[in-house]
């Protein structure tokens, strides 16, 4: 051990005669700890939300989607599905047809968006599928009056239920001798699924393409696009890149982080935000570390003229105090993660802070604590601690011997 590091864990650690000094070392360790503490649970809880947010935007869509600037493009290109299986990272595909139409029952009616998916494949793309509250995609193939599934705030509203009978309006309309006339066609509702996301959950239907072309009065093998799902969801730009590469003109394919760019980017700097702002707790306790080491320096002064009259340098003066201030702010970090760590796995373990179902996406606060963020959090609040130290440092280290001694 040094005989600066030996010096300063005597000051910090043995019993002071000035216990007031001592308490404001406490309280400065508690600040750190507090700070580092608050920052651990409240990043983990943004991560919890935003990873839940992703899920369910996921969940109701694809990693990736490719589209065409033409829109027959898809049409006689029986081999597309294959081509976009065989590129390495992709691990499902499902074709898809997109629309808006009027969703007509004996409740009201509402507009919604229509998506006509293949029951067979679409299930394994888009996961809301497979965790369905009533009913399963394959519910949708089914003899006389085509199948719909919905989502169950659109059905609350509607007063629908299983085995309903809604009609669907296609505002594009069939020609008739009169002109255009919309296209209604009945349905019956075979399922019923439930996101946790309001605007999908009331808005959101799902039927055959085959019922969709009906609809819409499609030709037989038209699609709005190619839905698929990665590997990694974190590589989807990247994969998606070599799809298009794959496919060439004019298909093009869009990521979900391109689709939601703005949402991730907003959520992104509010984590900035909340960072900067529990930062300002770590920086009170590092305004203690100064108090603590100021008054220490008065009190110590005698000590340190004797030791630099004993040969030491003023270089060993100064980090004697530092060391002690980045003592009191490794201690106050790692008493941060404790608390930190100790209350995110309480969260995360019994979910005891409840959440209302109708306001939030989830019925319970989530909890994702990154090791990351972690290290982030303990290197912010040391190099706080660090800098606080620099200024009672720099001051005992200019203490001259004869003149301290003088007045002693």
């Amino acid at each position: 051990m040094s005989f600066e590091l030996f010096v300063a864990l005597r000051y910090l650690f043995s019993r002071r005669k000035q216990t007031f000094i001592y308490i404001i070392s406490i309280m400065s360790i508690l600040g750190v700890a507090i700070g580092v503490g608050a920052l651990v649970v409240v990043l983990g809880v943004y991560n919890g939300l935003t990873t839940d947010m992703r899920d369910k935007i996921l969940g109701a869509n694809a990693h990736a989607i490719v589209m065409s600037y033409i829109p027959s493009a898809f049409e006689n290109r029986s081999d597309l599905l294959d081509r976009v299986r065989s590129v390495k990272g992709v691990t499902g595909a499902t074709p898809f047809i997109y629309t808006e139409v009027m969703l007509s029952a004996g409740g009201g009616v509402k507009g919604v968006v229509l998506r006509g998916i293949d029951p067979q494949s679409a299930p394994a793309v888009l996961s809301m599928l497979r965790q369905m509250r009533t009913g399963t995609a394959a519910d949708l193939e089914r003899e006389g009056t085509p199948g719909l599934i919905i989502g169950e705030e659109l059905a609350k509203r509607l007063g629908l239920g299983m085995g309903s009978r809604v009609n669907l309006l296609s505002p594009s309309g069939q020609k008739t001798t009169s002109g255009y006339a919309p296209r209604v066609r009945p349905f019956e509702v075979v399922g019923i699924f439930k996101t946790g996301m309001f605007e999908y959950d009331s808005s959101l239907g799902f039927v055959t393409l085959g019922a969709a072309r009906d609809v819409l009065g499609l030709p037989e093998n038209y699609l709005s696009g190619v839905e698929l799902t990665v590997d990694d969801v974190y590589k989807a730009d990247k994969i998606s890149a070599l799809v298009s590469t794959e496919l060439g003109s004019p298909f093009y394919v869009r990521s979900w982080m391109e689709m939601n760019a703005n949402l991730f980017a907003a959520l992104k700097l509010e984590k900035i935000g909340m960072f900067i702002l529990l930062a300002m707790v770590v920086l009170i306790g590092s305004f203690s570390i100064v108090t603590t080491l100021v008054m220490l320096v008065m009190e110590k002064t005698r000590d340190i003229a004797i030791m630099m009259s004993m040969g030491a340098t003023s270089s060993m003066i100064r980090r004697i105090f530092m060391f002690q201030g980045t003592i009191i702010g490794v201690i106050g970090t790692l008493l941060g993660y404790v608390l930190g760590l100790s209350l995110g796995w309480l969260l995360k373990r019994y979910q005891f802070i409840k959440l209302p179902e109708n306001v939030y996406t989830l019925d319970h606060l989530p909890i994702i604590i990154s090791l990351s963020d972690v290290l982030i959090i303990g290197a912010s609040a040391m190099l706080l601690c660090f800098l606080a130290t620099l200024y009672p440092a720099r001051q005992a280290s200019r203490l001259q011997p004869a003149e301290a001694l003088r007045y002693e």
